[in-house]
């Protein structure tokens, strides 16, 4: 996922986003973010039995625990049955192959846009087609990138790399030694799981370094570079190493030519922490102001230290606040939640500043001041820092905009970056070395660009432009607001083809996320386009509570306790769009993956009379037994925990594993998943479908072998994965 600075994230929420490449926090590289764009998991256990007392359903319970068994031969020969019945029934419908190849098309296009990271060597992309399915890390100049054909220079042939070593690989990004960025650790996940190796990677010479730090064991972790021969390093160094959650408590400092075993440690959190981890206090240039580390004691709350005079320091923020970088001699934080220091109150979403010198001097008493609060419906979305400035991506009522921010003659400063209005903006990459950014600015309907800013100078160009992959004329864009079950307005914007009249037979789709703070917003619909709205699909996206599209609050108004609410909202979405006679129960159908899923999962127990078709991708979806799938514990902060029993009354009331009973029509869901996820687990997903096929509910049931939690490893399978869902919704609403 993520080209965006992922600053504006919670600690859990990047957790659960993190798939491949480096996500960025300026100048800062905190160590939590270099493990979560590492974003690797290790091999799944076998599954936990809960005990008996603490009111979690076991075996007695469940007749469907033994799928939670990731790759035992009976499962798999279940998941294989399950593909083989789907693909009879979606993959030989007349349209299949179509959609297929028009979505293999896009996926395929040589004349998308080549997304960029900025390094000091060049321009570097990472690229996947036809001819290079597991994909090339390749890098180019800025002059030639400015070109309509830039000149590419292969670094690293993943494909040819897997072929040489009789792999699964896929790439997952890297992280680089600064200054220079020379010398790199690259992330490879054997068939597309979290779980990663590491191995040292000369970008000069373009191989591998012999004799260089390797880590050849699977797991979750990172590392980040104290120099050139000294690496921190956060991984599963075996038993007492992890968490409950399964991720990393432990940072050890490893010397080049020494055995990892007898590295010493640096930091060690609890077995209650989340993640735990130290890091380096670093800016853009490369110099180290010293060490911090942090625990994430929940998925939302995390401590965070400074070594001060050899002893580690807890700092004096709220649970709910991180560092967010160093900008022109000042480190800068964020805060989740109103801080209240030093007689006076930092609003939720600011930004606050301290500078840096007396920060190390004094970490707790050093004076603080505000840099930003944000408006009425405003929030921070993503942020980077270039060698002058600090840029920060914000929402404004769910639109986009820029604005950069200095220090100067003893003040900070404020000025909107020029940019379209009216659209979705990202921070798409930054340089280090110089103030330079690049901004990628899209909507529903319009082809994404790629815009260049040069700081120095103040010039702003237009470096790419995505092509159009679908015929947009005549299709409109609105907003509405639909009222929640407590009276709250959510707004959801709706994407129709032209000529469509409000009769209510239009086949709608409805999507969202509503969690971990993650908004979803406007972008260009590219594959969705062509293979939906040109069929006469109507497109609409729900930005429902627990989300991140109005800031902290909108997130945590519903979360634990207050769950439900995302539920609510989205339910009164579907039932504002029936009112407004945009479509119908019987031909509106819902999407969602990951939390998303479970979101679908909740409206189709809920409300089975509402939809048409349900689409529960990679899903959450045993809420009573997540935290002993995957990495479930992990999101505790976010649901609470069923083993407490005031917690477990929460989630009981709408776990949707739990909520299919006989007796009830459900509108034949489509349950996808993938053996090598090792996040949400393809668990949930399974015994979704065995429950309902034990209660005969028809139903249908496909599981990529490889692909992790994003689904597909290349792009046959994600052609494959789009075609298989737009012929269910095909079949299910517009036939």
């Amino acid at each position: 996922m993520i080209r965006r600075s992922s600053m504006a994230l919670s600690t859990g929420a990047r957790l659960l986003l993190a798939k491949q490449g480096v996500v960025r926090l300026g100048r800062l590289h905190l160590k939590l973010v270099s493990m979560l764009a590492m974003a690797a998991a290790m091999t799944l256990a076998n599954p936990v039995s809960a005990a008996a007392d603490d009111g979690v359903p076991g075996p007695a319970e469940d007749p469907n625990i033994w799928l939670e068994d990731a790759r035992s031969e009976k499962a798999l020969d279940w998941v294989r049955a399950e593909n083989e019945r789907t693909l009879g029934l979606l993959a030989k419908d007349p349209r299949f192959e179509e959609l297929k190849a028009e979505a293999l098309a896009i996926y395929d296009s040589e004349d998308k846009i080549p997304f960029v990271s900025i390094r000091p060597d060049g321009l570097y992309n990472f690229w996947q087609d036809k001819a290079n399915p597991r994909g090339l890390v390749r890098r180019t100049t800025l002059e030639s990138y400015r070109a309509e054909t830039p000149a590419w220079e292969t670094v690293l042939d993943v494909d040819a790399l897997a072929k040489a070593e009789g792999r699964e690989w896929v790439y997952k990004g890297s992280t680089c030694m600064p200054p220079a960025q020379r010398l790199c650790m690259i992330a490879l996940s054997d068939g597309g799981k979290d779980a990663t190796i590491l191995r040292e990677f000369d970008m000069a010479t373009k191989s591998f370094v012999e004799g260089g730090f390797t880590l050849e064991n699977e797991s979750q972790g990172g590392i980040e570079w104290l120099d050139q021969d000294t690496l921190l390093v956060s991984r599963d160094f075996g038993e007492g190493t992890l968490t409950d959650s399964e991720y990393p408590l432990s940072t050890r400092l490893w010397k080049r030519g020494t055995d990892i075993a007898d590295a010493p440690e640096l930091f060690r959190g609890e077995t209650s922490d989340v993640w735990s981890a130290a890091s380096l206090l670093r800016d853009g240039a490369g110099t180290v102001h010293g060490m911090t580390a942090f625990r994430a004691v929940s998925f939302h709350e995390t401590e965070y230290y400074f070594q001060k005079d050899g002893e580690w320091l807890r700092l004096d923020i709220p649970l709910k606040a991180s560092p967010y970088g160093i900008v022109d001699g000042h480190l800068l934080f964020s805060t989740d939640v109103d801080w209240e220091t030093q007689g006076q109150t930092f609003p939720a979403d600011s930004l606050v500043a301290v500078e840096l010198e007396a920060f190390k001097a004094d970490p707790n008493g050093a004076p603080k001041t505000l840099v930003w609060a944000p408006g009425d419906r405003q929030t921070k979305q993503g942020a980077t820092i270039t060698s002058d400035s600090l840029y920060v991506a914000l929402l404004d009522n769910v639109r986009g905009k820029v604005v950069k921010f200095d220090f100067s003659d003893g003040a900070w400063t404020e000025s909107a970056v020029e940019l379209p209005e009216n659209a979705t903006i990202d921070i798409a990459a930054s340089s280090d070395e110089r103030d330079e950014v690049m901004f990628t600015v899209t909507d529903f309907l319009n082809p994404t660009r790629l815009f260049y800013l040069d700081g120095s100078t103040g010039s702003m160009e237009v470096l790419k432009t995505s092509p159009s992959y679908f015929d947009a004329a005549g299709m409109s864009v609105e907003q509405f607001e639909a009222t929640s079950k407590d009276g709250t307005k959510i707004p959801y914007f709706v994407v129709k083809p032209k000529g469509m009249v409000l009769d209510g037979t239009n086949p709608a789709l409805l999507t969202g996320y509503g969690g971990f703070q993650v908004p979803r917003l406007p972008s260009y619909l590219g594959s969705i386009g062509k293979l939906w709205l040109e069929r006469g699909g109507v497109y609409i996206l729900g930005n429902m509570r627990g989300g991140g599209e109005f800031g902290p609050m909108w997130h945590q108004s519903a979360i634990r306790e207050n769950k439900q609410r995302t539920w609510d909202d989205f339910i009164a979405i579907a039932e504002d769009a029936i009112a407004r006679k945009i479509t119908s129960a019987k031909h509106l159908g819902i999407q969602g993956g990951s939390q998303g899923g479970l979101l679908v999962g909740t409206a189709m127990t809920q409300r089975p009379d509402l939809f048409g078709g349900v689409i529960v991708q990679i899903p959450l979806f045993d809420m009573l037994r997540y935290h002993l799938i995957g990495r479930g514990a992990s999101w505790i902060g976010e649901y609470g925990d069923p083993r407490i029993p005031e917690q477990r009354a929460w989630i009981e009331g709408y776990s949707p594993y739990q909520k299919i009973v006989s007796g009830v029509d459900y509108p034949t869901p489509f349950l996808w998943a993938s053996t090598a996820d090792d996040r949400t687990h393809p668990a949930h997903a399974r015994k979704g479908a065995a429950k309902l096929k034990a209660l005969g509910q028809p139903y249908y049931y496909y599981e990529e072998m490889t692909g992790g939690h994003s689904g597909g490893v290349d792009n046959e399978q994600r052609a494959q994965l789009q075609a298989l869902q737009f012929v269910y919704l095909l079949q299910r609403l517009a036939d």
